[in-house]
This record gives C-alpha cells, structure tokens and sequence, in this order.
C-alpha cells in the first residue's frame, strides 16, 4: 500500500479527529473475526479507528501492523491504544464514507 503525502495525512487525522473506535481488538488478539470485521469497516468507512487493548506497547505495535497488512490498509495515525487506519474504497459509499461524512472538517 503506498504512503500518505504529508497533506493527505493531515487531512485523514483531521477527520479521524471527531470518529470513534469501530472495531476493538481485546485478549483474543488478531483474530480472523477481527480481521474481517476491520475489512468490512474499512471498505464501508474507508477511515476507521480501532482500538487495541493490551499492556505490551511492542505487542500493540504487532497487532496493528499486521493488521495493517492483512486488511491492505495505511496506519495514519497511532496514539495510545488507538489506531487510524485509511483504505480507499474501490466504490465509494456517500452515505457510510467517513471521507464525505466529514469532509467539512479538513
């Protein structure tokens, strides 16, 4: 998946800003449910938060880029335990599209 210009980044955190968690990975890990959940929102929302519980920062940092991968999704942002991820929709949805629900924002 290509990196973000610095502008777009900006702009996806600036929306991100006002959205809440959509899909929380708990002690079960990385789960196939989770993985097709946070598919699922990505493809819907394009740009989703997700929130990963769990002490081990290293950890944390695992989950997320292996989700990441197997969702072919951009971490756009970290902070805490709550991760920005950005997938572009091959057919954008106007109504579920956090990108044209928000686009006022940025």
């Amino acid at each position: 998946m290509a990196s973000l210009s610095t502008q777009e980044s900006k702009r996806l955190r600036q929306i991100g800003h006002s959205l809440s968690p959509v899909v929380i990975i708990g002690g079960q890990g990385l789960t196939e449910n989770v993985v097709e959940e946070t598919t699922r929102a990505l493809n819907d929302h394009e740009l989703i938060k997700v929130k990963v519980v769990g002490e081990d920062r290293e950890v944390r940092a695992e989950v997320i880029e292996l989700l990441a991968q197997k969702t072919q999704s951009v971490v756009v942002q970290k902070i805490g335990k709550i991760v920005l991820l950005y997938k572009k929709s091959a057919q954008q949805n106007q109504k579920l599209s956090n990108l044209v629900r928000y686009a006022h924002l940025a």
